[in-house]
């Protein structure tokens, strides 16, 4: 990592909701062609990251850099024209729920090309049938699975070929079978498109799957990083708990609270609870 080529990096980055802090001083870089799993607990910050990559939000401090571009300097059209370069596919798959499978992945590039229907018909039909769905095309999203959903989702997202493809909890509410599918999908695509990848995950076992390299974040910080060896076999308490999926530790199972035995008004001081 130390000497790779990063097409994304995140320095000191910081960005909040309504004065709510959720990134906090965030620095990281993504290398060129590799697939990269930012893994933290619901509710971290992963997603807004992705957003502020995508230049959807502007951070409050900080740099955002993608390929020697700072992304939240850009204006509308240079925007526009950064985001052909990147393909996202988002937590719900957000396909257009009155366009078929077909209409979805061609509406990129009826949106940003010139190209004429028969070609885009090719070129349709050739993501389709690298995600396994090309006899799909003529059905409808309420008609697809789950896991159909999702690939038809990535099949949008590489439809242009872009550089960098961000992921956002891809392997969310996936049967064991869909899971192992679009993880294996990821890491594939990946490998012969020659893109960069960056999967956003709580699911910690698939991102230690799938990756080159991990990134685990906590209260809006990189608390830790490295290969997937590196990260399962460190000693570092929080990402012990959360690799191993522990139910206590830094994470604390139990709210805070007076001990249990005053609120029972077992012991001298207790009393009603506390409303």
């Amino acid at each position: 990592m130390a000497n790779a080529d990063p097409i994304v990096s995140i320095r000191d980055l910081h960005f909040a909701y309504d004065g709510r802090p959720v990134l906090d001083g965030l620095t990281l870089d993504v290398p060129r062609g590799k697939l990269v799993a930012i893994v933290g607990e619901s509710g971290c910050g992963k997603s807004t990251l992705l957003r502020l990559i995508g230049g959807q939000l502007r951070p409050a401090r900080g740099e955002v850099i993608f390929d020697g571009q700072r992304v939240h300097r850009l204006d509308t059209e240079g925007l526009y024209r950064l985001r052909r370069r990147m393909g996202m596919m988002f937590q719900q798959s957000g396909l257009f729920t009155d366009l078929s499978v077909f209409d979805n992945i061609a509406f990129p590039y009826r949106e940003h090309t010139r190209l004429p229907e028969p070609m885009i018909r090719d070129l349709v039909l050739m993501k389709l049938q690298a995600v396994g769905l090309r006899g799909a095309f003529r059905l409808m999203p309420d008609e697809l699975s789950g896991g159909m959903t999702r690939r038809v989702a990535l099949a949008r997202a590489i439809a242009l070929d872009p550089q960098l493809i961000m992921y956002d909890e891809p392997f969310a509410g996936l049967d064991p079978i869909s899971l192992n599918v679009i993880a294996d999908l990821i890491r594939r695509l990946n490998d012969a498109l020659g893109v960069t990848s960056i999967v956003v995950t709580y699911d910690a076992a698939e991102a230690l799957a799938c990756a080159d390299y991990v990134y685990l974040m906590a209260d809006g910080r990189i608390v830790g990083h490295g290969t997937p060896a590196a990260i399962r076999a460190s000693a570092d308490p929080y990402i012990h708990q959360f690799v191993h999926a522990e139910p206590d530790g830094p994470v604390a199972f139990r709210y805070p609270a007076r001990p249990y035995e005053e609120e029972l008004g077992l012991v001298a001081g207790g009393g009603a609870p506390r409303r």
